[in-house]
């Protein structure tokens, strides 16, 4: 392709909307250029990069005895309200009334479609296992459009589905998806983790996320130093291993302190010189329209996805001051668990045993100083429902210590299990002609954001420095006096041989300087250039450049092409 054809407007600037690194480069390589909040269109040469994470997908879904199908985003409100989610999903749901005043929604996801579309199909256990995937635009009106194409509302998703016949069988195809789904990062060339994660508003028994790492990540992950365990903040476990602090301490008698005006963590612990892992403190959520008590260790944090899991909850948010006061009578910021029966109270895993701590006195400006479990506070039930930290032991292995990194979610894999099949009735007859719920797998790969996340982890100050795999074009010869009809002749020769041999390439055979050209091919990263000017004249030498190291080497025609030709 040549530059002065292509549609490739870049920027010099950074946009002053641009908050990531990924959004910033990809609107000034010309990839991406915005429509409206979180909707974007793809130019030629961000689409380019979208088709190659297509094609790899594609070519492992296959591999792996997958089966490409397209499906509408229109979808109408009453296979969602089957599945139970048509009010549950929220806001982010796009809902839209017809002429005829029928209602739909535009896809976030395609369970309801997908499932509908196979009970219609299948009815016995001889077609099955099933493993059914599309490429297709999404939206999800997020509150928070951010990012660029990494939080859009309209993204383009891989999103395979797969049905088996029992727990065994789909654990076969959970593991082929797993396996395939590494291929395909692995094919990208990105840094990833495949972690523990939760299944969220999907649904099903459990799931992995697969995280690219990213310093610029919105997901905060944790892996063992010792052995393979991996997980996300809100999957990671917080085993019995910390809470030996001081379960051999006497009990002390109760005493309550006078702590004017003191409130948080840091105030109290400083005031009465306790450490924090030594303080209580309480956090009141309300859980299904009804309250109820968390304590958590002074030095940790309560993790709301643990708690909503564990108490299998639809809805939980933390409760307002005028309810915790209208309802339990207590001043917040003095609140303890302390003689409280009218509450269900649920203490983390890392309280058990713990001895002689300081939790509020449930009066203003005082607090309790050597309470005790089962003496003093009568707690419903231990659980692990706070985040882990830098330093946990794994929950794993014995020698293992957890530490975080920041990723970037690209992809999240699920076993669903019976959740849309026994709610829509996707029923198969067995060997016997009983009827049975068809067990599921939900599989979703953000094509967008793997690009933008390679971008994320692939850049220098200069711009972009595509992975091969992923890069638009492999080569850009950049002729650098298109007035000399040698340099010229020589460059239009090495295009055209480079297109028989099926490398794509670009040729910057605009009339710009020198360093304007470079310039722009840093910016938009083609993992090589060729620059063909004062070299060639006089030594018949072309330069290759390569844009991750910045190494460069001096080959002459036939040279270039052998060396391409191997590469590629």
């Amino acid at each position: 392709m040549k530059l002065s054809e292509y549609f490739l407007p870049t920027l010099k600037e950074d946009p002053s909307d641009a908050e990531v690194v990924s959004h910033k480069l990809m609107i000034r390589a010309g990839m991406i250029r915005k429509l409206a909040s979180g909707i974007y269109s793809y130019l030629p040469y961000g689409l380019k990069a979208i088709q190659k994470v297509e094609k790899i997908i594609r070519e492992e879904m296959e591999k792996a005895g997958a089966i490409e199908v397209l499906m509408p985003s229109v979808q109408p409100k009453e296979l969602w309200e089957e599945s139970g989610r048509w009010n549950y999903y929220g806001k982010e749901l796009l809902r839209f009334v017809d002429r005829a005043g029928r209602e739909f929604c535009y896809g976030p996801t395609h369970e309801e479609v997908i499932t509908d579309l196979v009970r219609n199909n299948i009815r016995s256990y001889r077609d099955l296992p099933k493993n059914l995937f599309q490429i297709q635009t999404k939206f999800r009106d997020e509150i928070r459009p951010r990012f660029g194409v990494m939080r859009a509302r309209e993204f383009i998703m891989k999103d395979g589905y797969s049905f088996d016949i029992d727990e065994e069988s789909a654990e076969r195809t959970y593991m082929k998806m797993y396996e395939a789904y590494c291929n395909i990062f692995k094919r990208c060339d990105l840094d990833f983790r495949a972690v523990e994660a939760d299944t969220g508003n999907i649904g099903g028994s459990f799931s992995h996320e697969f995280m690219v790492i990213a310093e610029s990540g919105e997901d905060t992950i944790f892996l063992c130093r010792h052995c393979n365990y991996s997980a996300n903040k809100e999957k990671t476990e917080v085993g019995e291993k910390v809470c030996n602090i001081n379960i051999n301490e006497e009990l002390k008698p109760l005493e309550k302190i006078h702590t004017p005006n003191k409130k948080t963590i840091e105030e109290v612990s400083g005031f009465l010189n306790v450490p924090p892992t030594k303080l209580v403190k309480t956090v009141i959520y309300l859980v299904d329209s009804v309250l109820h008590m968390v304590l958590i260790r002074g030095d940790r944090e309560a993790n709301e996805i643990k708690v909503k899991n564990y108490l299998k909850a639809n809805e939980i948010r933390l409760a307002t001051n005028e309810e915790i006061e209208n309802t339990l009578g207590i001043p917040v910021g003095f609140m303890g668990p302390y003689k409280l029966k009218n509450i269900r109270i649920i203490a983390d895993i890392s309280l058990k045993g713990l001895k002689n701590f300081v939790t509020g006195a449930n009066e203003t400006d005082y607090h309790l100083v050597n309470a005790n479990f089962e003496r003093d506070i009568h707690v419903n039930e231990y659980a692990d429902i706070s985040e882990a930290k830098d330093g946990d032991p794994c929950p794993r292995c014995d020698n293992g210590e957890l530490y975080s990194k920041k990723g970037i979610e690209v992809g999240h894999i699920f076993k669903l299990g019976t959740k849309y099949s026994l709610a829509m009735n996707a029923f198969y007859l067995d060997e016997k002609g009983q009827e049975k719920p068809m067990i599921m797998g939900c599989y979703g790969i953000g094509v967008g954001r793997t690009v933008a996340a390679s971008i994320e982890q692939n850049h220098d100050q200069d711009g972009i420095i595509f992975p091969i795999p992923l890069a638009p074009f492999q080569v850009i010869i950049v002729p650098l006096d298109i007035k000399n009809h040698e340099i010229i002749e020589v460059s239009n020769n090495l295009y055209k041989k480079f297109r028989e041999i099926g490398i794509e390439v670009l040729i910057d055979d605009r009339d710009e300087r020198p360093g304007v050209k470079f310039k722009d091919a840093d910016l938009i990263g083609v993992p090589f250039r060729i620059n063909i000017g004062n070299t060639y004249k006089k030594e018949n030498k072309l330069e290759v450049f390569y844009r991750k190291t910045k190494e460069k080497n001096l080959m002459n025609f036939q040279e270039v092409i052998e060396f391409f030709k191997n590469k590629f």
